[in-house]
């Protein structure tokens, strides 16, 4: 108060004693303002949450009637506020200092408290000022009567306005209109009228001194980081609005900047809401959790399509309290889905899975689904995921509904990428727009709740909230948009906020855009797009370990001879069955056609790795995997990762069952156990003549790593029983 009581006295050097005189009479407990709301929306709920932070004492009008004031989202209406306004402001017409402030509710938030707003208002001069736009609605022909500005924006807009109770009350009781009919245009009438205007001493604040429209304006306004609040800044006027109103189609700009404003995200102390309305199940049996609709999406072929299934067996959520939809659209996972089915089916007993041969269009799919929620009155939630979300964090689908959300989505984006599952802004067109912050939050550089106009591919929505808002809202069907653009529309359209966390980790998103199914595993192939799911799928479990605890993780049978895990079993597996359909082994003679010069002196039963187009993709997996080890176990050698011969290498007792001494031509040689001795073959292993030393039972995915040349002249020991198949590198030629 004391800076409000500095501002008072510096503005009496400067304004018109009955100015000065109207400022002394000014204070926070004279002023209330006035809102119109039939529901708490999600709109509502945040104006009012503003409201309290800086402790505005708001009177709402018109809560749990029904509205009768037309579309005014589209087209002319509004005067149902007028007249709740015109009954309200009767009860305060006689008292001379109190001041009422007017706003719309569901698109507006406050941005600073009543002091400034009231310093703001009286140093405009003005006995009842209303908020300006840069557009003249609901009448353009009206346009030239409008007393022409210096600067700022000319005509009036109703959403907000300020002045002395006994004057708003004197205006507002000329209203004798319908309830549909429009309010702004009642309010630019009086104000157009040169002698009521001069009467009520109305102004505009056309410089956005209080009231910020964003219709026209976006391009005006900032956001301003304070220490601990965040302003909007219009950067046209160099002014600081107290009101913030998404007027017209700027609801989401508005949205955007309600992320921040005023203390909703600060960098010094994040996200200060996001606990507010958390809910708790700590304490709750597994009987009594929600029940969740959970419906799974199949809707082109997509890697790691195993990895994907079992995940839905291991959330921490009580398997009783899931009711799961899986539609499948793609002929290539089935065989996928009936394996899951086989392994799992006792859990979900009341399972609905609707395959290829049914011939479901994605959109009626969804729709399908959702209904299925929204005619149980017993379903709390629905949970939709795409198969093309890897979905680690088994606890999300509890944290999604402690945050207690009508719609939320985890934030999910590709390895490395930008690429996520949410906008921060869309174009005038409707589709993909770059907010500000969009890869600060990608990268988790700001953390906290986000209110978004676009998720995809893995949400939760409220039961209750499919049955009242979204009752008879076509969530996904519509000839013109995807169903994804269709379902954030028919959202978006009813006022619900869409929120998108990254508080917690849950996941990534799947790269699918270069799966190709004609191969007999295809995921093999994925170690560019999908690195680290296939890293998780196809490396051994403990090769981190050999960095961390290298005398227990790597052996040296021999002499600089190092051993370490490097594949997991079902890499080794994936491998040889590749191969095996591929079947075009070499002979083991030495004229070889493959190699440049066609002949191959020390020949195996091989196929290379080129043969089955797994080149770049093997050359990949030395670079990442096999020459940290190499550095580390071969210090001061720093390896190129070149290997031209690359091949697994087949020995059986009546086709080649050993392999006579020599050396490799290359600096280090890697040989990969693909298969298990005793269970698969008897006999094998390599010898090392130079050293006597041989390892005769090598473990499967386990890695030798020796020297090539010189010194480690070594051979292949006869494989007496079954097949023995191992891979091989010569790294660094």
């Amino acid at each position: 108060m004391a800076a409000y009581r500095l501002l008072c006295l510096l503005a009496l050097a400067f304004f018109p004693s009955s100015v000065a005189a109207d400022q002394r009479r000014l204070s926070a407990e004279n002023l209330l303002v006035i809102t119109a709301a039939t529901e708490e929306t999600d709109g509502f709920n945040r104006f009012m949450r503003t409201a309290r932070e800086f402790n505005y004492t708001v009177k709402i009008l018109g809560l749990g009637e029904e509205w009768k004031g037309g579309d005014v989202a589209r087209t002319v209406g509004g005067g149902q506020k007028v007249r709740w306004l015109k009954k309200e402001l009767l009860k305060h017409s006689d008292k001379k200092d109190m001041v009422v402030m007017f706003v719309d509710s569901y698109d507006v938030i406050f941005a600073s408290g009543p002091e400034e707003l009231l310093m703001k208002f009286s140093r405009l001069g003005h006995r009842v000022i209303f908020s300006a736009e840069g557009f003249c609605w609901p009448d353009q022909r009206l346009a030239s009567k409008y007393p022409e500005v210096r600067a700022g924006k000319r005509y009036l807009n109703s959403g907000g306005f300020i002045g002395y109770a006994s004057d708003l009350s004197t205006i507002v009781q000329q209203w004798k209109y319908k309830d549909n009919d429009d309010d702004q245009l009642f309010y630019t009438k009086i104000y157009l009228d040169k002698a009521l205007r001069t009467k009520y001493n109305m102004s505009l604040d056309h410089r956005s001194r209080i009231f910020q429209n964003l219709n026209g304006a976006v391009e005006e306004v900032v956001l301003k980081f304070e220490r601990a609040k965040v302003r909007v800044r219009n950067v046209a006027y160099d002014t600081l609005p107290v009101i913030i109103h998404g007027n017209g189609p700027t609801k989401l700009q508005l949205n955007y900047l309600g992320n921040y404003v005023p203390t909703a995200w600060t960098y010094e102390d994040g996200c200060s809401n996001c606990d507010d309305d958390l809910l708790f199940f700590n304490d709750v049996s597994d009987e009594e959790m929600p029940l969740v609709y959970f419906s799974v999406f199949i809707e082109h072929a997509t890697p790691f399509m195993e990895e994907f299934l079992e995940r839905l067996t291991t959330l921490n959520y009580p398997i009783g309290r899931i009711r799961l939809f899986i539609h499948n659209n793609v002929v290539y996972h089935e065989r996928h889905i009936q394996r899951f089915w086989e392994r799992h089916k006792s859990l979900f007993p009341d399972a609905r899975l609707i395959g290829p041969e049914e011939n479901l269009k994605e959109d009626k799919a969804r729709n399908m689904a959702v209904e299925a929620c929204k005619k149980d009155p017993k379903c709390d939630y629905y949970f939709s995921i795409d198969s093309d979300v890897a979905l680690t964090n088994p606890d999300t689908l509890r944290i999604l509904i402690e945050e207690n959300k009508s719609v939320i989505a985890p934030m999910l984006s590709k390895h490395g990428k930008l690429w996520s599952n949410f906008w921060g802004a869309l174009s005038p067109e409707g589709f993909y727009s770059r907010s500000e912050d969009y890869i600060e939050i990608v990268q988790g550089k700001r953390i906290g709740m986000w209110n978004v106009p676009y998720i995809t591919q893995a949400y939760l929505l409220k039961g209750s909230m499919l049955r009242s808002k979204l009752l008879q809202v076509s969530l996904f069907v519509d000839k013109e948009m995807d169903p994804d653009m269709v379902f954030c529309r028919g959202i978006r359209d009813q006022g619900v906020f869409m929120y998108v966390t990254n508080r917690d980790e849950f996941g990534r998103l799947v790269n699918s855009a270069n799966f190709n199914t004609s191969r007999l595993h295809p995921d093999m192939w994925q170690i560019f797009d999908n690195p680290v799911d296939w890293k998780e799928k196809y490396i051994h479990e403990n090769y981190s370990k050999v960095f961390e605890d290298e005398k227990t993780f790597v052996e040296q049978p021999c002499p600089d001879v190092y051993w370490f895990p490097a594949f997991s079993e079902k890499m080794c597996d994936h491998l040889v069955e590749t191969m095996e359909d591929h079947g075009e082994w070499s002979g083991g003679k030495h004229t070889d056609e493959r190699l440049a010069g066609g002949y191959e002196n020390v020949p195996t039963v091989d196929i290379h790795m080129n043969q089955i187009g797994f080149e770049k993709e093997w050359l990949k997996f030395l670079k990442e995997y096999i020459s940290p080890v190499t550095e580390k176990l071969y210090p001061g050698y720093y390896p190129k990762s070149q290997a031209i011969m690359n091949f697994v290498v087949r020995y059986r007792p009546d086709e080649q069952p050993y392999l006579r001494p020599h050396h490799d031509s290359s600096t280090f040689t890697i040989n990969i156990a693909l298969n298990k001795k005793y269970d698969d073959y008897e006999g094998g292993g390599c010898r090392f003549l130079r050293y006597d030393c041989k390892v005769e039972a090598p473990r499967k995915g386990w890695s030798f790593m020796h020297p090539g040349r010189l010194t480690h002249y070594h051979e292949g020991l006869p494989t007496t029983r079954g097949t023995r198949y191992i891979m091989v590198s010569f790294v660094d030629p």
